[in-house]
């Protein structure tokens, strides 16, 4: 036995020293983890595992719930049959089964975790924009079980929104544990979104791009690599358990559009697609909005049993609706059902999705958009047979392009939507149609409304995660953008005068005496300080000149350094003054393109003191003074000459620009008859020549 002195001499066992040793191990595991490069990699593959275990557990939940209920693995197909399980309720299962469904996963969802209530994406995509990639460990096992209790108890929704929520907050408590970088943790978070969707589908490209497109929303190398690791990682799970075969393996693969004047029927497809989503993303929330208002006030763990019932009454109605509903879209690409009734059940899928959430149901939208694009797709291409005969494809190429292109319109994903299409039925020969009809499915949506089928929840709590960021607004805005137009006290156009030899000798010569002629931002030579007798000259320095087309993020820190009063804004020729750009109006732009919170928080009143601190004068980049001006400011106080007078009647120096007065805090445009009060400034741009 040793004694440590760190601990003041208390004995150290050898029980205590392995366990010493194990946390600066643990510790240096945590550290390299969270530091190096290989350490994500490493990170990423673990997700990617844990991921694929969890779409695996919370398929055979599905199948344990849905047998339990009704004695079948599928069920709702067969038509109306009872439940094996509940023989004596005959056809009233469909009745019973939501309403006992809703008792248990109610309760659960409102006392442990109530974010795993509605379809769970828009949970995941407001952790990463917002909260860091933070997501509650709670949420992995209530969602699941919550989920799938839904689905094999009647719920008309999809499993990829639950698995998604829970590999991602898989993927956040490990993230959490090893104490990884909010930018790391975000990247993990999308890992584990793009693994259970690879997972689910045994798709690995489309659980990248949905990590990307939907979860991240920005690219860099570092989640590339991440997302790509752990969609393949999950999807050689799931393989394990399930094979390699396509998820529509029943689809033929030889699928392919026969004739190139199809196109045009492809392309009028989008559309169709097009207005479905946008019909589809829209009843969803109009229901949910009509039962809040019918439940306002009632407990929230009882909504999902009491809505079990109008849900019951509508699995009644039309049983193919109980849960995801995969069997029944390989009934009707085959072709064994009707026109009428495919679009009975496209209308009866967005209805009984809508219902299902509404009520409080947990799961997710993309396999019911899918479905219900296979049944519009697929009365779109019985039509077009019908009208145009062989010259046209076959109905099932209509179907499956429309199973891409509503959920491109739904989801404002393009990229997903192709790459799942392809991927689930192992056709890549119809990439290019599903290409055009997806694209144009999603520009149609996009114009309908703002916001997808994800996005829109959140937008309804106040909450734009699609708002442009602030540094991206600053690299798309140009000063002209921001600026004030500047004009003389008389209307017209500021020529600026060109530098004089005799202006750049003054300041050589000046800067002999002074040590250094004046750079932007400094007090220039006191030689070449203007005579101003209608007020007090209270600051003079050498003024920094912006061009119109530059970019704002280039500018901004010009501003911040030498603009407390702002900047002149110069035309391209650099001969006129077009402009006068401040603090505030950077601000008041911005105000139009940010968030408030966002705003505020990068460029507040201490916004641009941040941005000057970011870079001293000194470590400034290059500057380039406006010619031979100086910016001066004339402050009129009690007893000057100027007090009281008209602006455009008093006398300025040969040559000078009134570029703007000051009310209060803020700078605004000259007026000629502006009458100068007490403790205003006017400033001025003054040939550096007028001594």
């Amino acid at each position: 036995m040793r004694r440590c002195p760190a601990l003041g001499g208390t004995p150290v066992t050898r029980p205590r020293r392995l366990l010493m040793a194990g946390v600066g191990a643990w510790g240096a595991l945590g550290a390299w983890l969270r530091g190096s490069r290989l350490g994500l990699i490493v990170m990423a593959l673990l997700v990617g595992l844990a991921a694929g275990l969890g779409a695996v557990g919370f398929r055979w939940l599905i199948f344990a719930f849905t047998w339990l209920a009704t004695g079948h693995e599928q069920f709702g197909q067969q038509g109306r049959v009872g439940s094996a399980h509940l023989p004596w309720l005959g056809t009233g299962a469909f009745v019973v089964i939501p309403v006992l469904g809703g008792l248990l996963y109610g309760p659960l969802i409102q006392r442990f975790a109530r974010e795993a209530r509605g379809h769970g994406v828009p949970e995941v995509m407001l952790a990463v924009a917002e909260n860091g990639g933070r997501i509650r460990p709670p949420v992995t096992v209530v969602k699941a079980f919550a989920s799938a209790l839904c689905i094999g108890t009647g719920g008309s929704v999809g499993r990829e929104g639950p698995i998604v929520q829970v590999g991602s907050a898989m993927a956040s408590t490990l993230g959490q544990a090893v104490r990884m970088s909010e930018t790391r943790l975000r990247i993990l978070v999308a890992c584990g979104a793009a693994g259970g969707i690879s997972a689910t589908f045994n798709a690995p490209i489309t659980g990248l791009f949905f990590g990307f497109e939907i979860i991240l929303r920005e690219f860099s190398l570092d989640a590339l690599v991440g997302t790509g690791l752990a969609a393949v990682s999950a999807d050689l799970v799931s393989r394990a358990f399930f094979g390699s075969a396509p998820f529509f393996g029943s689809i033929p693969h030889d699928l392919s559009v026969s004739h190139d004047y199809t196109y045009l029927l492809i392309a009028l497809l989008g559309i169709c697609s097009g207005l479905v989503g946008f019909c589809f993303k829209t009843a969803v929330y109009k229901l949910e909005d009509t039962v809040d208002r019918l439940w306002r006030g009632r407990p929230e763990w009882a909504r999902p049993a009491v809505g079990g019932v109008a849900l019951g009454g509508l699995l009644l109605a039309l049983p193919q609706m109980y849960g995801v509903g995969y069997p029944v879209m390989d009934k009707a690409i085959d072709g064994d059902y009707v026109l009428w009734f495919l679009a009975l059940l496209m209308v009866g899928k967005v209805a009984a999705t809508s219902l299902t959430l509404s009520i409080g149901g947990s799961g997710g939208v993309f396999a019911p958009s899918l479905f219900t694009g296979a049944m519009a797709g697929m009365a779109f291409g019985s039509v077009a047979h019908h009208l145009f005969g062989s010259v046209v494809s076959s109905p099932a190429v209509f179907a499956v392009v429309a199973m891409g292109a509503v959920f491109g319109a739904a989801a404002q994903a393009p990229l997903t939507a192709m790459a799942s299409v392809a991927e689930m039925t192992g056709n890549f020969t119809l990439i290019l149609p599903v290409m055009l009809a997806t694209s144009i499915a999603a520009g149609v949506a996009k114009q309908l409304s703002y916001g997808s089928i994800y996005t829109t929840k959140l937008l309804r709590r106040g909450i734009d995660i699609e708002r442009p960021k602030p540094e991206s607004v600053l690299h798309l805005l140009r000063v002209a953008d921001v600026m004030r137009p500047l004009r003389g006290l008389d209307g017209q156009a500021l020529e600026l005068a060109s530098p004089a030899k005799g202006a750049d000798e003054a300041t050589g010569a000046a800067g002999a005496n002074d040590k250094a002629p004046a750079k932007a931002g400094q007090t220039p030579p006191t030689s070449l300080l203007p005579e101003i007798t209608a007020g007090n000259v209270t600051d003079v320095r050498r003024p920094q000149e912006l061009f119109g087309d530059e970019v704002l993020a280039q500018a901004l820190r010009q501003i911040a350094l030498f603009g407390r009063d702002g900047l002149p804004v110069v035309a391209d020729d650099a001969r006129h003054l077009i402009g006068w750009v401040t603090r505030r109006d950077v601000l008041s732009v911005l105000a139009e393109r940010v968030s408030d919170s966002h705003r505020e928080a990068m460029l507040g009143e201490d916004a641009t003191e941040q941005v000057a601190a970011d870079g001293a004068p000194g470590t400034a980049p290059a500057t380039s003074p406006l010619g031979s001006y100086n910016l001066v400011e004339v402050t009129f106080g009690p007893g000057c000459p100027g007090l009281g007078s008209r602006l455009g009647d008093l006398a300025w120096p040969a040559g000078s620009i009134v570029v703007g007065v000051t009310e209060g805090r803020d700078l605004v445009a000259p007026r000629e008859e502006l009458q100068v009060q007490a403790g205003q400034r006017v400033v001025l741009l003054v040939p550096s020549t007028v001594a």
